[in-house]
């Protein structure tokens, strides 16, 4: 069973995950702020910071990444959709949810689409593209581990109005989750945790899906 520490980041209280890979190697979830306070987890614990999973490229998920890439060197990833997002104010969302706060660009990444796998160390992550929340939004499954971002959350799900946001494809997104065999840890990118599970039985939009 892979280690997992929560932060939580930014001004909308972003979960990030931190996912130990190898002795002392580990990969973030969705760094959405602080920087600072992610490079001293790293510092305290001797670890070393290799890649940035990236769920999607709103700016509550994403503030961190070009000081954490700046700091440690790691590489980042993130569905060829919303790639647009590392190096747009606007399109990310950062000129609503922080209108007065810094705006770094991310120029150097690497696209993901459905069905990747990133390898880190002897651990693997596998791309499943789950749109509906953004164009690009994705989880990363990695052994009985499910990076959900704001596609599933606990009883819940993520928001569809924002510019690339489809009802429908979360449902959609919605109906691969379900299908998906076995239980999850599910890290979601705000609020509790939960499991795969539990949420098949007892969220009202994924118990609706057939």
């Amino acid at each position: 069973m892979r280690c997992v520490q929560t932060l939580m980041l930014g001004s909308l209280a972003t979960n990030c995950f931190i996912v130990y890979t190898d002795d002392g190697h580990v990969v973030a979830a969705d760094p959405g702020g602080e920087p600072e306070k992610v490079l001293s987890f790293l510092k305290e614990r001797n670890l070393s910071l290799t890649k940035v999973l990236l769920t999607h490229g709103h700016w509550d998920h994403i503030a961190a990444v070009s000081e954490l890439q700046k700091a440690t060197g790691a590489e980042v990833y993130i569905h060829e959709s919303d790639a647009e997002m590392l190096t747009d104010p606007h399109a990310s969302l950062a000129d609503w949810i922080e209108p007065c706060g810094d705006w770094h660009t991310v120029t150097d990444y690497h696209t993901v689409k459905d069905g990747d796998v990133i390898e880190d160390g002897s651990v693997k992550f596998t791309v499943m593209h789950t749109p509906g929340h953004t164009k690009g939004s994705v989880c990363y499954l990695c052994e009985d581990i499910l990076l959900a971002g704001d596609t599933l959350f606990y009883l819940s799900r993520g928001r569809t109005d924002f510019p690339g946001g489809s009802n429908a494809e979360m449902l959609e997104s919605f109906r691969k989750l379900k299908a998906l065999p076995g239980d999850y840890r599910v890290f979601p990118g705000h609020n509790e945790l939960t499991t795969l599970d539990f949420e098949r039985n007892h969220n009202p939009i994924m118990r609706g899906i057939i």
